[in-house]
């Protein structure tokens, strides 16, 4: 092979790595402001929906016993309870899908090369 050859074949792969590079490359997400709207409306609605659950249950037993809002009490703060331990475990959830995607993301960055030996 000649030397013209063989740059013209290197500078072809070059150019074939950038390209690569450039189709592996992550994209910033657009929609990444909506998508943490939405896990805000997510907790906002599981927590008035524990609530609502938890008083209707307690209005259709005061109801049905005609007895004092004693039991839409109790069920509205059981539903408020219910309520925020789904808050939590779903807000655990993203937590822990959010640190495997950096965790995910970080990985190819290391090297895989032990830096110390």
């Amino acid at each position: 092979m000649t030397d013209p050859e063989r740059q013209r074949q290197l500078q072809q792969l070059e150019a074939r790595i950038d390209a690569a590079k450039k189709r592996g490359a992550p994209k910033p997400r657009a929609d990444e402001h909506y998508s943490q709207a939405n896990l805000a409306w997510r907790m906002v609605i599981e927590l008035v929906a524990g609530l609502g659950i938890g008083f209707g249950i307690g209005y259709g037993l005061d109801l049905l016993f005609g007895t004092l809002p004693i039991f839409m009490v109790l069920f509205v703060m059981l539903g408020l309870a219910a309520g925020v331990k789904t808050m939590l475990r779903s807000a655990g959830e993203i937590q822990h899908k959010k640190l495997a995607d950096e965790a995910e993301n970080d990985a190819p960055a290391k090297g895989g090369k032990d830096e110390g030996a």
